[in-house]
């Protein structure tokens, strides 16, 4: 299969880090140019800098994201707009409002679209939800703790904190370990201490803890969810899921329709999220 050619829009650490040496090493993708706010940072990414995102679109399939929610909304409609395949940053978006216009916008142009929700893409997740489908499950926990509003330079989130930011990650796999949410109590401040107790789809409960204000030394995220037939534990990985986002990214653009955790999905996230920050407010 031809690599497919995709535009980067941003040029932050997270683009740095994860976004643009995943677009380079993929056997099945190209990163075929950046645009971002600033060009200084763009041309530290290793592919052609354009001084417009028109221009990016003219050049490539597909369009990744590296931005803020709001502007990833902003210019996710525009990429749609112009035909391009869309790979989504959580969370789609900065409001309910506009994730709806951008989740609208890829449906009407009848576009490709997938969401990093980075954990999903690991082995060790897949081998844990598909414990979690044999064992009849009723309840689970999670727990998200880390010093990341402290070390990171980022507006939204500070702003917003863990609940915008880890909240996606963590209730989209509880959501996927038991059954889809369909009610949510929240308590506790997104900068400092959240809990939220989620009910899903046929009964199961599950409790979640996030927390990004947290110091010193501090564990790795955990997951586990019980059943009538056993139990399932989230196991730390040892394995790139960028790998298998870029893989999977490639085949939902050459394919065409959308992904499992498509821009819909997402949607559906930032509702569940929405509906737990207007308790906490």
């Amino acid at each position: 299969m031809k690599p497919v050619a995709v535009g980067l829009i941003g040029a932050g650490p997270w683009a740095e880090m994860a976004h643009a040496p995943m677009l380079r090493k993929s056997p099945h993708t190209q990163l075929a140019g950046v645009w971002a706010r600033r060009p200084e940072a763009a041309a530290r990414l290793g592919a052609p800098v354009f001084e417009r995102v028109e221009e990016l679109f003219e050049v490539c399939e597909a369009v990744a994201f590296s931005v803020p929610p709001a502007v990833q909304a902003e210019l996710g409609i525009l990429a749609a707009r112009a035909g391009k395949a869309l790979l989504l940053e959580k969370p789609l978006a900065g409001s309910v409002d506009d994730a709806q216009r951008l989740a609208d916008a890829v449906g009407e142009a009848g576009v490709a679209s997938q969401m990093v929700l980075t954990m999903r893409y690991a082995a060790q997740t897949r081998t844990f939800l598909a414990r979690c489908g044999e064992i009849e499950p009723f309840g689970g926990h999670a727990a998200n703790i880390s010093d990341a509003l402290i070390q990171i330079d980022s507006p939204w989130r500070r702003e917003r904190g863990a609940l915008l930011d880890v909240g996606p990650h963590v209730i989209d796999l509880l959501d996927a370990a038991l059954g889809r949410v369909v009610g949510v109590r929240a308590h506790g401040d997104p900068l400092g201490w959240t809990g939220l107790l989620l009910e899903h789809e046929g009964g199961g409960v599950s409790e979640a803890s996030l927390c990004m204000s947290a110091v010193g030394d501090l564990p790795p995220s955990s997951f586990a969810v019980y059943g009538r037939r056993g139990n399932a534990v989230l196991l730390p990985w040892d394995d790139d899921p960028f790998e298998a986002i870029a893989a999977e990214f490639a085949q939902t653009v050459r394919r065409g329709g959308g992904h499992p955790l498509d821009a819909a999905h997402g949607l559906r996230l930032q509702k569940i999220i929405a509906e737990a920050e207007s308790q906490l407010s």
